[in-house]
C-alpha cells in the first residue's frame, strides 16, 4: 500500500494470517474434528494472500509486537474452537453472552489500564461517537453476530473468517487515500477467494470421475453394440 508512512495500516492484522492453522490444530486436540484439506489449503492461500496486502519491502516487524498478536490470535483461535465444542450456555443466547463477555473483559482490563495509562483525558464529542461505534457496532453487534455463526458453521469454515479483518483495514486505507500495487490487489483478490470457496464443500472429485467413467464404458458398450449389429448384417 503506498503511503506517506513505513508501516501499512493492515500490519498490526498479520498475526491474523495465522489463526487458521491454530484452529485446525485445535480442533484436532479438542473436537476430535479433522479439517478437510478443501478448507485448509483455502485457509493457507488466504493468509498468503493477507501477507501479499499488508507486507512490504519497507515493513520493519517489531518482535513485541508479533508476540502479542501472536497470543491474541491463539487465545481466539482457543475461544472459537471451544465455544464450538461446549455451545452456548443453557437458556442463553448470543446476545447475553456477548454483553457478559465484554462486561466480563472490560472490568478486568479496567485496573490495568488505570495502572499503565492513568486516568482518561477530557473526554469529547468525537471520543464519545468512537466509544458508541466500538461499543455497538465494533463489540456487541459484531460479537453477536460471531458467536452465532460459530454456532451454525463448521470450525474449518468460520476460522478464515478472520481474515476480514485486514482486508478490511487495507479498505478502511484505500478510502482514506491509499492505493494498492498490483501485488497488494492480487493478495487482496486471493484472499476474497479463499474466503468464498472455504465456506463451500469440496468438489465431489471422485464422484464426477465415477460418472465419467461410467459414461465412458456405455458409450464402448454402445459402440460394441452397433458394431456386432453391423458384422450380423455384413454376414
Amino acid at each position: 500500500m503506498h503511503t506517506s508512512t513505513e508501516r501499512p495500516p493492515g500490519l498490526p492484522r498479520i498475526p491474523y494470517a495465522q489463526q487458521v492453522a491454530t484452529v485446525a490444530g485445535l480442533a484436532v486436540a479438542l473436537l476430535h474434528d479433522r479439517p478437510t484439506a478443501w478448507r485448509l489449503t483455502w485457509g493457507v492461500l488466504g493468509a498468503v494472500g493477507v501477507g501479499l496486502v499488508v507486507l512490504g519491502p519497507q515493513v520493519r516487524l517489531d518482535a513485541v509486537g508479533v508476540v502479542a498478536g501472536l497470543g491474541g490470535t491463539a487465545a481466539m483461535a482457543a475461544g472459537i474452537v471451544l465455544t464450538k465444542r461446549w455451545g452456548l450456555p443453557m437458556g442463553v443466547g448470543p446476545l447475553p453472552l456477548t454483553g457478559w463477555q465484554l462486561t466480563a473483559g472490560g472490568l478486568l482490563l479496567l485496573p490495568l489500564a488505570l495502572a499503565i495509562e492513568g486516568a482518561p483525558p477530557r473526554i469529547d464529542i468525537g471520543a464519545v461517537g468512537g466509544y458508541l461505534w466500538l461499543g455497538s457496532v465494533g463489540g456487541l453487534i459484531a460479537s453477536t453476530l460471531w458467536f452465532r455463526g460459530i454456532g451454525k458453521l463448521p470450525v474449518g469454515a468460520s476460522a478464515p473468517l478472520v481474515l476480514l479483518s485486514p482486508l478490511v483495514a487495507a479498505v478502511i486505507g484505500i478510502a482514506l487515500g491509499e492505493s494498492l500495487s498490483l501485488l497488494q490487489t492480487s493478495g487482496f483478490v486471493l484472499t476474497l477467494a479463499a474466503l468464498l470457496a472455504a465456506q463451500l464443500n469440496a468438489p465431489n472429485l471422485s464422484g464426477r470421475v465415477a460418472c465419467r467413467r461410467l459414461a465412458e464404458a456405455q458409450i464402448r458398450e454402445d459402440q460394441m453394440h452397433d458394431d456386432h449389429i453391423r458384422e450380423g448384417r455384413v454376414r
